[in-house]
């Protein structure tokens, strides 16, 4: 089969390699029909997550129709069409029973690695490095999709792709952070980061009762589609003098009531490519000339008020940790547990509550993934999310 490879920093190609087979009685097979690139991935474009090996499968956000079995699936039949979570996860494991699926403990096969680099394995991830389990990823033609009972979720025949494919991660991602900011009916929530989890976050900040949703970006096709799909307000970074005083006086000196991190070290969160370095800190940035967005977050937000990160973090950051202990900031992170939130959020879709699809820019093949990588990186074209075919 095709599949987009991994064979160093800055070099992914189409390769044609091995078909995946059934290796376990609860595994499916999966024939790709939709799978897109996610900011996430440009961190292993880039060079930056550790344990990748030369001819790495990637791909995490997928979705396509089952062609094959194991012996012991009976939830799905051959022919279903299925949306499957970036997390791999055991469902009976303590974290699992608790819904806090990312936090798998049996469903990364390689734990030792994940052990070394950050104290205890997380779940096996789908195109991530090895320290996540080495599995490969969706951005190919078939995928092995194992502990299938607890991973994809069937979607209606009437629901296109596009409709359901970013189930998978960025809708759940954009949830949970949402949630994780433990909003109030009549909050102030102020969204660091207009890319796709960003637009999602600002669409869950709504359904949880915010009475103001504030978006902030440096890029100016992000912070428009935050205001026409997402109908927040907006901050240019790059206009901006102070993002701090700009919120103060939004928000009559009080600050929002939760701040939410939507960048992360992502290498597409800054305005402008040349100030990305090799450093996490500077990843972090927004825009090179304003403070990073941790650090912003942490000034800006209310006193007790809730930070949630969903931005993906690799290594060691600074903050001023001593304002956010001082202001009595409660912070709560982490990799989206997607199993817990497929029902519901489809649930969504179907009663077009949301419609996903809108914040695709573009469409394109499986065999123009490598340019479609450095299109999305460099934000060309206007480039905000991008779906590829087999």
């Amino acid at each position: 089969m095709k599949a987009l490879c991994w064979h160093g920093k800055n070099d992914v190609r189409i390769d044609t390699v091995p078909d995946p087979i059934i290796e376990d009685p609860d595994d499916v097979i999966i024939k790709v029909t939709s799978t897109a690139i996610c900011g996430s991935d440009l961190h292993l474009l880039g060079g930056l997550v550790p344990t990748m090996q030369e001819g790495d499968i990637l791909g995490h956000e997928f979705m396509g129709e089952i062609v094959e079995l194991g012996k012991n699936v009976t939830k799905f039949k051959k022919g279903d069409r299925v949306v499957v979570p970036f997390t791999i996860s055991c469902g009976h494991c303590t974290y699992c029973e608790q819904d806090e699926y990312s936090l798998c403990d049996n469903s990364n096969p390689k734990p030792e690695l994940a052990k070394e680099n950050m104290g205890h394995a997380m779940a096996g991830l789908f195109g991530y490095s090895h320290m996540t389990g080495g599995f490969s990823g969706g951005q190919a033609e078939y995928v092995r999709v194992p502990y299938s009972s607890v991973g994809p979720i069937k979607v209606p025949e009437e629901l296109g792709d596009e409709k359901v494919l970013f189930l998978s991660d960025i809708f759940p991602t954009g949830y949970m952070a949402a949630l994780n900011a433990d909003i109030k009916n009549g909050d102030v929530v102020a969204v660091w980061g207009c890319g796709p989890v960003g637009q999602f976050t600002i669409k869950s900040a709504w359904m949880m009762g915010a009475s103001r949703v504030i978006a902030i970006d440096s890029v100016p096709e992000r912070l428009e589609l935050a205001r026409s799909f997402g109908k927040a307000e907006t901050i240019n970074t790059t206009n901006a003098t102070e993002v701090y005083d700009l919120l103060m006086e939004m928000t009559s000196g009080k600050g929002p009531d939760c701040c939410i991190d939507s960048v992360g070290a992502e290498a597409h969160g800054t305005g402008r490519l040349e100030v990305i370095k090799d450093d996490i800190k500077d990843l972090a940035r927004i825009d090179g000339d304003h403070p990073y967005v941790l650090e912003q977050i942490i000034k800006c937000c209310k006193k007790g008020g809730n930070v949630s990160i969903p931005g993906v973090y690799i290594d060691k950051v600074e903050i001023p940790f001593g304002a956010a202990m001082n202001k009595g900031l409660t912070f709560k992170m982490g990799q989206t547990h997607v199993q817990a939130f497929l029902e519901p959020l489809l649930n969504k879709i179907k009663s077009e509550e949301i419609d996903p699809s809108a914040i695709i820019t573009h469409r394109l093949k499986l065999d123009d993934a490598p340019e479609a990588y450095k299109t999305f990186r460099d934000k060309k074209d206007k480039c905000i999310k991008v779906v590829m075919t087999p």
